[in-house]
């Protein structure tokens, strides 16, 4: 029963995901959990292709993670563009515009979204 539950939310989460997913951005999903209240916590392995932009978006709660493979650099509204290699680790605040432009490896890395319940993963943001 726990498990179809996982599998339920893991479901869930990934179609919350279109969005982005439209945008270039493959995301194999790992794990989703009920926490805290109101919110539950996405794991994903999100992977981009080289040379791209995964397209301007934002996403309802912070957004962090750890870079497998390959070089990018975060374009985040309102501050510098951040250089990340792989063993890099990142951060984005909630509702915060943001895209990321992939090297010539692509990148891969393992993505920690926290979400409110009803709210999609990701959203496209206006340029």
């Amino acid at each position: 029963m726990f498990r179809q539950l996982i599998l339920g939310l893991t479901v869930a989460a990934v179609a919350g995901m279109g969005a982005a997913s439209a945008q270039g951005i493959k995301r194999t999903p790992l794990q989703d959990i009920k926490y805290p209240a109101g919110h539950h916590i996405v794991t994903v392995v999100a992977e981009i292709g080289p040379n791209q932009l995964a397209g301007r978006h934002t996403h309802p709660g912070v957004d962090t993670g750890y870079v497998l493979d390959g070089e990018a650099t975060l374009i985040i509204e309102g501050q510098a563009d951040k250089e990340l290699k792989t063993g890099d680790s990142y951060a984005v605040p909630a509702g915060i515009p943001h895209d990321v432009k992939t090297g010539a490896k692509g990148l891969k890395l393992l993505a920690i979204y926290v979400v409110e319940d009803g709210k999609p993963v990701a959203t496209p943001a206006p340029k």
